[in-house]
């Protein structure tokens, strides 16, 4: 089985490729190597999977966002799977640059969906995003719950690519998995997370801004529970069959929310990160920041009823993890001589 996996080079996707390479199956990566954030970071995760895996991985560094790029790149592969992991992340960031969301995570959206639909491929995961149930009052979220109050373009554009999938799915009989992530944090993260900028910051010895004066919540989601879902959900397509799926559709087309199921105060984060960290932070307490939602809370029972999902992994032990490979691989990386 050979695997497309866009975002390759980005967190989840990494570690997407990682397990399904683990488990001996073909993966192809794609990533365009925007420089949202570090360069350095990007190209070290597929060097770790090139180096780890050898001729079971391959890379093209190609913009799916192009029309025609992305089956240009693959004539003459065969792909059974994809796993549509790459997209211009971040809520802050698209109050600056709006055009980036639309590109990659519209165009580009639709593109796989076209690739999918010429290739006539067996399953299609894709990553969708808490961001879609908007400023709820009421928890946990539920798939079932309305997601048409999205209050950033990042969001906005998450809804637009389930909404772009529903219709692939009805018109072309597509099998697709749609995935809302929580707050995922661990080992070979994003430096614009909180987990990776408060642990920074605090062996820095720099100040942490935090937003809402810290009256925060997050389903934060171990890495490894998110590829336990995504290889979950990949490996068990949903049935053409017209019943009714989570998300509403009866078509080959579903929606899970993947979380810890725990929501978590951001002032209980940093508390755990001083005591990995053995440091104390500084705290900088500031109002809420526009397109911030006050809390994340998943309602798993779709994915726990029908794929056997369940998280296992606390915070505490997943702060430590994260901490521990900050501190003995990444800066030991970033001191390496050239």
């Amino acid at each position: 089985m050979t695997t497309l996996v866009t975002g390759a080079a980005g967190f989840i996707g990494m570690h997407v490729a990682a397990a399904l390479l683990g488990r001996g199956n073909r993966v192809i990566g794609v990533d365009n190597f925007t420089p949202y954030y570090s360069l350095d970071l990007k190209r070290a995760r597929i060097e770790r999977l090139q180096a780890s895996h050898g001729d079971l991985f391959s890379f093209l560094e190609v913009d799916f966002g192009e029309v025609d790029a992305l089956p240009r790149a693959l004539a003459g592969e065969t792909i059974d799977h994809i796993v549509h992991l790459g997209a211009q992340a971040g809520v802050r960031y698209s109050l600056e640059n709006p055009s980036a969301y639309i590109h990659s995570n519209i165009s580009g959206h639709v593109n796989i969906l076209e690739l999918a639909r010429d290739r006539e491929i067996s399953h299609l995961v894709y990553a969708s995003s808490s961001s879609v149930y908007g400023m709820r009052a009421d928890t946990p979220f539920r798939v079932a719950d309305r997601a048409d109050t999205p209050i950033s373009l990042y969001a906005a554009t998450k809804r637009a690519d389930e909404l772009l999938s529903e219709t692939y799915a009805h018109l072309f009989r597509i099998p697709q998995t749609g995935l809302r992530f929580f707050t995922v944090y661990g080992p070979w993260g994003r430096p614009d997370m909180a987990v990776w900028k408060f642990t920074e910051a605090v062996l820095r010895g720099d100040a942490i801004d935090v937003y809402n004066h810290g009256d925060m919540l997050r389903d934060f989601t171990f890495i490894d529970d998110i590829v336990t879902g995504i290889t979950l959900a990949l490996d068990n397509p949903p049935l053409d069959d017209g019943r009714p799926k989570p998300g509403g559709f009866t078509t080959p087309h579903r929606l899970y929310n993947i979380g810890n199921n725990k929501p978590e105060q951001l002032l209980d984060l940093i508390h755990m990160i001083e005591e990995a960290c053995g440091r104390k932070a500084e705290i900088n307490l500031l109002p809420m920041q526009d397109g911030d939602v006050y809390q994340t809370f998943a309602d798993i029972e779709d994915i726990s009823r029908e794929l056997g999902f369940a998280p296992t992994t606390p915070m505490s032990l997943g702060i430590p993890a994260f901490v521990n490979w900050y501190r003995t691989e990444w800066i030991s990386a970033l001191n390496r001589p050239a």
